[in-house]
């Protein structure tokens, strides 16, 4: 209870720390205005400063969700519009009119809108597939499969490596870790070894298509990479897989779960809402590759033909049936995911025009080289998520070769699997697991994990080069 009673007023304080150290800083450039004791750069001035510290305060937020209870998309959109404040105001003391800060955050806003349609429409097919019980469906049936637990053990990770290639890998660790917590519910050790599987098999699995991972869609959207080239990084994705895979195998308890209850089948129009997520999924990359449209055009296409398909659902319902209202099912999307993008991008994007991202460019690729640059971001996006990584590497926009875009997207696609507060799933885990998997639960493992890790970026340097 004390805890519960205390949480809000931690909460507060962290916000009213983002509000005041706008205000010092504010304070601080006002009275250093007119008497600048050297030369002063965007960079070293205190509201640039100001700026750069509201969004580490931000993310440190960000980092605490789970603790707070505050979403993630809160603290950053509150960011997001105090840095493009002082930006602005900044901007005219080095030689930077309105106008040119006005196109920066409209090239921010054209970055986020394409985005935001794409995934707005990919969303509402994974809330409409679990609407109509098809994760349920299959949930189930491995959960009745009398499978040993060894077999548990690979199919849920099987699973979750090739469903989360075309869903996001948040839903996929979710039914796969609940198959998990329930055939193990008498062994927590096979839960706590199982799950931390399902959390690497999924962000290995996103890492080798386009529609995987929020960093894959946003490199292939920039246009840095083709559809088609991702699918290269499928051998590597595989071997951060399967290394720790046949680490944590060794062991497992033997015999078969008991399982009671029976199945659930998927509700009228499930099959054909799969077959128009595969038809949506395909007009996406026609449009990109063939006809030389945004892709955001062909998976809003492929919206309104799902959102026919619940009106028939919906004209031809019977007693019994639950509703077929497709806005109900568009109001399951992930918004605090979509406004946490649009956070990102803006504070990034602030940061970016005061010039912090040309002086991390500059350490990371004249002074490490980019290989090394981005097996360092990869390590780092299990700390940081691989959001602000992926769009503070595209925002520097270094000249890349193919394959060093591959690696970046590989190394911050599997790094997230180094702890279990580096991927959306595992933190989601942590709260299926029931005390089982834990943070230090899935520490134990880190250094097989980042065997693969190492195995996976050793395996792209050999087959596709750099």
């Amino acid at each position: 209870m004390l805890l519960a009673r205390r949480r809000p007023v931690a909460i507060w304080s962290l916000l009213v720390g983002m509000l005041v150290t706008t205000a010092v800083g504010l304070l601080f450039a006002w009275l250093t205005f007119e008497r600048p004791a050297v030369p002063r750069t965007p960079m070293t001035d205190p509201r640039a400063l100001a700026a750069l510290v509201l969004f580490v305060l931000a993310y440190v937020l960000v980092m605490t969700e789970e603790r707070t209870g505050l979403h993630k998309c809160k603290s950053v959109m509150l960011a997001a519009g105090l840095i493009w404040a002082l930006v602005a105001w900044m901007a005219p003391d080095y030689g930077l009119d309105h106008e040119q800060v006005h196109r920066a955050v409209f090239h921010g806003l054209d970055e986020y809108g394409g985005l935001m349609l794409f995934l707005l429409a990919a969303m509402t097919y994974i809330a409409a597939l679990d609407r109509l019980h098809v994760f349920e469906a299959l949930r189930l049936r491995l959960i009745h499969a009398q499978l040993s637990y060894t077999g548990v053990f690979w199919a849920t990770g099987a699973l979750a490596f090739f469903l989360s290639a075309v869903a996001d890998n948040l839903t996929t660790a979710l039914v796969m870790g609940t198959v998990v917590a329930i055939v193990g519910a008498a062994q927590p050790r096979f839960v706590a070894v199982g799950l931390v599987n399902v959390v690497v098999a999924a962000n290995a699995g996103g890492a080798f298509s386009p529609f995987g991972d929020l960093t894959t869609l946003m490199v292939w959207q920039a246009g840095k990479l083709g559809f088609f080239e991702f699918f290269a990084l499928f051998v590597p994705s595989v071997v951060a897989y399967l290394v720790p895979a046949a680490f944590m195998g060794r062991g497992l308890p033997a015999g078969c779960p008991v399982v009671e209850g029976t199945t659930k089948p998927m509700r009228r129009g499930a099959k054909r809402t799969i077959a128009l997520g595969l038809l949506t999924i395909t007009l996406a990359v026609s449009f990109e590759q063939v006809l030389g449209l945004p892709a955001f055009l062909g998976m809003m296409l492929g919206m309104s033909l799902l959102m026919l398909h619940f009106y028939r659902l919906r004209m031809t319902r019977v007693d019994g049936e639950p509703s077929y209202d497709i806005f109900k099912t568009i109001a399951r999307v992930e918004w605090d995911t979509l406004l946490f993008f649009f956070g990102i991008i803006f504070c990034v994007g602030g940061l970016a025009f005061v010039g912090y991202l040309d002086l991390l460019a500059d350490g990371l690729y004249d002074g490490l080289g980019a290989t090394v640059a981005h097996i360092v971001l990869g390590v780092s996006s299990a700390v940081i998520d691989n959001i602000p990584v992926m769009f503070a590497v595209l925002s520097m926009d270094p000249v890349l070769s193919d394959a060093q875009w591959l690696l970046v997207t590989l190394t911050t696609g599997v790094g997230g699997s180094l702890l279990s507060i580096g991927s959306a799933a595992g933190v989601a885990l942590m709260a299926v697991g029931h005390g089982s998997y834990t943070f230090s639960t899935h520490l134990r493992w880190m250094p097989v994990i980042a065997l693969g890790f190492a195995a996976a970026v050793a395996t792209h340097i050999f087959l596709n080069g750099i």
